[in-house]
């Protein structure tokens, strides 16, 4: 059944209920400009908002401005000496005596420069996600939005991978004032290392990430990596090789997520949907299609726990606008038209102006032979229990404890 904007309402089942969802928007976001041949564009932001506005999918949703944060809000991960500096930096003072003897030491410079409005930019993007994780927090909606957000290589007095302010950590502090766990899971192709770092020793935030590994920014999250002391099993990553295609990524993702949903029992999960790993992006080597991407956010969904979802990586930018469009539709129930409505960039996305768009025939270097090797098939005796479960490269051992730990808490 369509309505008059195209979208139709998805059919019975889980994904089917209606969800009371709320979205974070900036209108100044698409004004800030890294800098010529810099591939992070804001304006992407704006593009999917234009998209999103042309679907009528607004009128489905709470939308909200996103309140600044303040530099007391950032100050509750990132150290003082560094919200100071981002502060009052700018391309004019830049190589003063006061900021010109710290670019090093927190990473700015080409990857992480400093452009017209940087602070005001991060305060935006962190404020977006602080203000859903608030919302989920009074239980005033199902699912928040904050395309903005996801900027997860910012670490506590770093930049990294084109971000400042690491606006996840930011959310999920907030989430745990109220939440006794929180699951964050990161389909961006680049690993989600800011966020396995700040929560790397605690068991009440489990970081899942799926990414790219090998000779590729930022060249950690090996399988190996799975947190320590008491954060110990409770971060996973899921290394990857190139060309990652939709069949394949949803047959490792739909499993492990499941396992962990039904192990880890999260209170509230926070997915960061960074749209590098869509096919043909500028910097990434995935071949996933925009819907293959947005059954990660329709798996999540259907097990009807608060959700926060967050924008992230993309460098193509027609694409990561179809994508975060299509997901926002995912996260309002309903399936938008392929052919776009007519929009302030429509010539973006010719010569075909659809909303979805092919994988290319790149080589899946993920061999099913491969991939199924890197799966574990055993039963696990825990407390006189039989539990049988199929994951990729987790061990019967780390589980039957994470079981046992869970079970004692």
């Amino acid at each position: 059944m369509e309505d008059a904007s195209g979208s139709a309402s998805l059919p019975g089942g889980p994904d089917a209920k209606k969800r009371r969802v709320c979205y974070f928007y900036e209108p100044s976001i698409g004004d800030y400009y890294y800098g010529q041949g810099h591939p992070m564009k804001p304006h992407r932001i704006r593009m999917a908002h234009n998209l999103i506005v042309h679907y009528s999918l607004h009128r489905r949703m709470e939308v909200n401005r996103p309140y600044p944060a303040g530099p007391d809000d950032i100050r509750r991960f990132h150290s003082d000496d560094y919200v100071e500096f981002l502060a009052s930096v700018t391309p004019e003072t830049l190589h003063d005596h006061t900021h010109s003897r710290h670019l090093k030491r927190f990473n700015v410079g080409e990857d992480c420069p400093v452009f017209d409005g940087l602070f005001p930019f991060c305060q935006a993007s962190a404020g977006g996600s602080i203000g859903a994780a608030v919302k989920l927090n009074r239980g005033d909606a199902d699912i928040a939005l904050n395309w903005a957000g996801g900027l997860h290589h910012a670490k506590k007095s770093e930049a990294s991978g084109f971000c400042y302010v690491n606006d996840i950590v930011l959310g999920i502090l907030e989430l745990l004032k109220v939440h006794r766990r929180v699951l964050y899971v990161d389909i961006d192709i680049h690993h989600g290392d800011g966020v396995e770092e700040a929560f790397f020793t605690t068991d009440r935030v489990m970081t899942v990430s799926f990414h790219k590994f090998g000779d590729y920014f930022p060249g950690t999250g090996h399988l190996k990596d799975i947190g320590a002391g008491p954060g110990k099993y409770y971060a996973m990553n899921v290394p990857l090789n190139d060309g990652m295609d939709d069949e394949s990524f949803r047959g490792l993702f739909r499993p492990i997520i499941h396992k962990v949903m039904e192990v880890y029992q999260p209170d509230v999960v926070v997915l960061q949907c960074g749209a590098d790993s869509l096919s043909g992006d500028r910097l990434g080597c995935f071949n996933l299609s925009v819907k293959g991407h947005a059954d990660c956010l329709r798996f999540l969904r259907s097990f009807n726990v608060p959700l926060m979802v967050l924008g992230g990586g993309g460098y193509t930018i027609r694409n990561v606008a179809r994508c975060w469009c299509y997901e926002t539709a995912v996260a309002v129930g309903v399936e938008p038209e392929n052919k776009l409505p007519y929009n302030e960039y429509y010539e973006y996305f010719g010569p075909d102006y659809t909303l979805h768009v092919e994988p290319s025939n790149m080589e899946n270097q993920n061999s099913s032979k491969d991939l199924e090797k890197m799966r574990d098939v055993e039963p696990v005796d825990v407390s006189g229990a039989t539990i049988t479960f199929k994951l990729f490269h987790i061990s019967s051992i780390r589980w039957a404890i994470l079981l046992d730990q869970l079970a004692q808490n």
